[in-house]
This record gives C-alpha cells, sequence and structure tokens, in this order.
C-alpha cells in the first residue's frame, strides 16, 4: 500500500535522523492539499495566519521544501528565475508547456511522447525509467495583439 505524503515525508526524515514536527506537517498538509504549480512566496501566502499567529517561520518554510524535494515528494523547477514546486510523489508523468511572457505552466499527458522517448531510449540501448520534458514558448492569450 503506498504512503500517504505526510507519512513518506516522516520515514524520509527519520531516515536522516530528524523527525516531523508540527510545522512540517502544517506545511505537508498546506502543499499536499491541492494540485498546483507554486512558489515559496505562493505558500507563504497560504501559511499567513499560521506566520503571524508565530506557528511557523518563513527560514522552517525554506528549509522544509528543500526537505520535500530531497525526500522525492516535490520538483523544484527553475522558471523565469523563480523557483516553482509541484508534486512529485504520487502524481503522474506529465510534462509542461511554459509561456516565456506570462510564465504560465500548462501540464500535459501525450502517449505519444512516451513512445517516442521509449523509441529513443532503445536505439541507444539506454534503460528508461521516465523524462521530463519542458516545451518553452508563447501561449495564445500572449501573443493576441493588445
Amino acid at each position: 500500500m503506498k504512503l500517504s505524503a505526510s507519512a513518506r515525508f516522516a520515514e524520509a526524515l527519520q531516515q536522516r535522523g530528524k523527525r516531523m514536527t508540527r510545522q512540517r506537517q502544517l506545511i505537508v498538509q498546506q502543499v499536499f492539499s491541492h494540485h498546483d504549480h507554486f512558489d515559496a512566496d505562493e505558500l507563504l501566502d497560504h501559511l499567513r495566519p499560521l506566520l503571524a499567529q508565530r506557528k511557523l517561520s518563513r527560514p522552517t518554510v525554506y528549509r522544509t521544501l528543500a526537505e520535500l524535494v530531497e525526500a522525492g515528494l516535490l520538483r523544484k523547477m527553475s522558471l523565469g528565475g523563480r523557483s516553482i514546486y509541484e508534486h512529485e510523489y504520487g502524481y503522474p508523468q506529465h510534462d509542461h508547456l511554459y509561456c516565456q511572457q506570462c510564465n504560465r505552466l500548462v501540464e500535459f499527458h501525450s502517449e505519444e511522447l512516451n513512445r517516442v522517448c521509449a523509441a529513443v531510449a532503445a536505439e541507444h540501448q539506454f534503460e528508461l525509467s521516465g523524462h521530463r520534458m519542458l516545451v518553452v514558448g508563447i501561449c495564445a492569450s500572449c501573443r493576441q495583439p493588445k
């Protein structure tokens, strides 16, 4: 049976001699309460009430994000000078379209792309374990005349 994100994170922390604190638990709950791409500032906005009550600190949020990436629960991408996070653990394989103008990030899944990756890997006698693709360009909205 697959572990919840919280349980998987607690396990990863324990392997590093750390423990799941109440603060880490609150951050994990917020991060995994819905699926979207976010940066640290957006997460901090969601956690603002807890920060105001001094139940969390900014450094704890940043440290916990790094620990979630290290544990394989989040993926960190650098886009447009920002660090963007998304769920890695328990989320299906997908790729992204990225608008360089408005920074919009669109997820997509393509069986055809999966087949191409498998064929290229086989051609090079490469054992494929996955792929990550970021297609960069300008979205339709940004191309519209103003």
